[in-house]
């Protein structure tokens, strides 16, 4: 019990300095894992970039055959249903394709050392916890870990796909052809990962968020309309021009909204309680 306390007043003892030392150290042992884990897609680059990467690229990607399916399920034939590519990817930098294998790499070893970085994390921030809270690591890590995993494939699987076949199918001549650069490409699918899998931790963003008091239950549920309409146009910038791909995209978000709100619901119902 001794024990206990004194490292409880250490903890409250830490100093400014101390705290800034524990970030740093997280922020090496982090940084540390993503080179770790960007080394080690070295030995699978091949299989990277050929297949994972490039694959929305190709009309046989499963995305393309899901929704050419899906067409001929709803009598709508052949109306989605994608052929070709009409576009290619080209490097114009000196530099410009060693560059991108370092950045893509990198970005694996993120996205496969993420639940490492979420333990980092949470043991910078549990000794502001409540002993309770500070048992509920592996239940946080494991949640957090999941939802990011899953925006990361919808952003894959949905959002990538999608934003290719409007924007290589795009034009406002017969006269301009599509010849995409790419640094351009390789941005458009970071941005669509991370974006997307930072996305779906907005229930645990909301989480902490409301813990502090600086989020509320009624704050977004009156903000809800607002939020829809962001949605709706986000999946219509991201999706080609036609109501099934713009509902596929939307829901899953508007969803992930509404889970955030129940949890936040839920966050206040047990400070009441608490208090009560």
């Amino acid at each position: 019990m001794a024990k206990n306390s004194k490292e409880k007043k250490n903890l409250n003892e830490m100093s400014f300095l101390d705290h800034l030392e524990e970030l740093r150290w997280l922020l090496v042992r982090s940084t540390m894992a993503v080179v770790i884990m960007a080394f080690l897609t070295y030995f699978i680059s091949d299989y990277l970039f050929d297949i994972i990467i490039f694959g929305p690229t190709r009309p046989t990607f499963i995305t393309y055959t899901f929704f050419c399916d899906l067409s001929h399920a709803l009598g709508f034939a052949d109306s989605i249903c994608i052929t070709e590519m009409p576009f290619i990817i080209q490097n114009t930098e000196m530099e410009g394709q060693v560059n991108m294998f370092v950045w893509m790499c990198l970005l694996a070893g993120f996205i496969l050392s993420f639940p490492y970085i979420l333990f980092e994390i949470w043991k910078f921030i549990s000794p502001a916890l409540y002993e309770k809270e500070r048992k509920n690591a592996k239940i946080f890590i494991f949640i957090s870990s999941l939802l990011f995993f899953l925006g990361v494939l919808f952003g894959y699987y949905v959002v990538i796909p999608m934003s290719v076949n409007f924007l290589a199918t795009f034009t406002v001549s017969d006269i301009v052809k599509n010849q995409f650069t790419l640094d351009s490409y390789l941005g458009m699918v970071k941005t669509s990962v991370l974006a997307s899998g930072i996305f779906f931790e907005m229930p645990i963003i909301i989480y902490f968020l409301t813990k502090l008091g600086l989020v509320t239950p009624l704050f977004l549920r009156k903000y809800w309309k607002y939020a829809v309409i962001i949605i709706l146009i986000v999946a219509a910038i991201v999706t080609p021009p036609d109501v099934v791909s713009q509902t596929i995209v939307a829901i899953p978000m508007l969803l992930i909204y509404e889970l955030s709100i129940l949890i936040s619901k839920l966050v206040v119902r047990n400070q009441k309680k608490s208090n009560g």
